[in-house]
């Protein structure tokens, strides 16, 4: 009796343990990083400035495949971003980091690294085209690296800072003539929340410049919460017509995770609105936690929006959901979103570095953008 007793007492602690110990070991960063701590982002940031050193000593020019060129684009624009939030956050790192901002901004900027929308729109380059009524809405995560490299860098290239205003005049005239809020991105594809990438780079043009945008963004933000939500379920809908407001998707957790992220930088209200209907849709199981991709009553596969959907939650919709989280002040949510992301990021330190083994560099740049976001400081 006494033997069956320590028995059931040690199987009972070795369930408690298999219980606790994996969310215990993938959350251990978790408030290092909610917190801040210095070392622990200074580690994923020397990983990026490694990538872009590297890119120069490589650097291949982009193919004009949609999404091959979307992800190099990306990869240069969240690697600007993250060092920006960063510099934000710790002004002393500003020598170490700004020139690779806006190296990496500017970069992302490149006609090559356009070549995709110029192909997706028939040979029209998005800024040989400003006085058209055409949208080139995915040429804003550039223009949005490049305001947050303007607001810190004092030493910005003023050739590509003129190209950059007559950008956000562009953007800024076809928000205000668009009855829906939304401009394209590709020929009859409006998405919203690369049109939130826009309001974003309207909005830190304005700050970094000095110049008042916010009649465009009051109109933004009226057209998202009246038009681009799905009322419902809160979610952003993915892909919408950009003049008759039709759905050609479904409200999802992978566009509202990274609508709310940059709403941050344009609405704070927007922002917040977006990051709870995102929270509503969480998962979680043994501590971990993922956001679902798709709302109530509609589902899906995964696609290069969302990564891929397992058991209805999304790669993507978990990882963007840690920048609202962080920005709330979310510690419980923060870190069950953490625990899956190590889970399935993998994060390995070597030496002064740390890298997300399984996502790559737009990967590590992603998450250096969502780890470290936050309410903006000032310059």
């Amino acid at each position: 009796m006494r033997h069956w007793l320590i028995r059931l007492v040690a199987v009972a602690l070795a369930i408690a343990v298999l219980r606790v110990a994996p969310s215990w070991w993938c959350g251990r960063e978790a408030g290092a990083w909610l917190d801040g701590e210095a070392a622990t982002q200074r580690a994923l940031a020397e990983e990026l400035v490694r990538f872009e050193a590297e890119d120069d000593r490589v650097r291949a020019r982009p193919k004009a495949d949609r999404f091959e060129g979307e992800w190099a684009l990306v990869t240069h624009q969240m690697t600007a971003l993250g060092l920006a939030q960063l510099c934000l956050q710790h002004p002393e790192w500003r020598a170490r980091y700004v020139p690779v901002v806006t190296k990496a901004a500017v970069k992302s900027f490149a006609p090559e690294m356009r070549d995709f929308g110029t192909r997706a729109w028939h040979g029209e380059d998005a800024l040989a085209s400003l006085d058209g009524p055409h949208g080139h809405a995915y040429l804003a995560y550039a223009a949005l690296a490049l305001g947050m490299a303007r607001l810190l860098d004092p030493a910005f290239p003023p050739s590509v800072a003129a190209r950059h205003d007559a950008l956000i005049a562009a953007y800024e005239r076809r928000l205000l003539a668009s009855p829906t809020g939304l401009i394209e991105t590709y020929p009859h594809e409006a998405y919203p929340t690369d049109v939130a990438a826009v309001a974003a780079a309207i909005a830190v043009h304005g700050r970094a410049t000095g110049r008042d945008h916010r009649a465009v963004l009051a109109r933004w933000a009226e057209r998202v919460r009246t038009i681009q939500i799905d009322r419902k379920s809160g979610l952003v809908v993915q892909r919408m017509g950009a003049l008759d407001k039709k759905w050609h998707d479904a409200p999802r957790g992978s566009g509202t995770g990274l609508a709310a992220y940059f709403a941050g930088f344009a609405d704070r209200a927007v922002a917040d609105q977006l990051a709870e209907a995102l929270f509503a849709h969480e998962r979680t199981l043994g501590g971990f936690g993922a956001i679902r991709e798709y709302a109530a009553g509609w589902s899906g596969a995964g696609d290069v929006d969302s990564g891929p959907v397992l058991l209805g939650v999304s790669v993507a919709a978990t990882g963007f959901a840690l920048a609202p989280a962080r920005a709330l002040g979310r510690r419980d949510l923060f870190t069950r979103l953490y625990r899956t992301t190590a889970l399935f990021g993998v994060p390995i330190a070597r030496g002064d570095r740390t890298r997300f083994a399984t996502g790559g560099a737009i990967g590590n740049a992603l998450l250096l953008a969502m780890l470290t976001s936050g309410p903006e400081r000032a310059p």
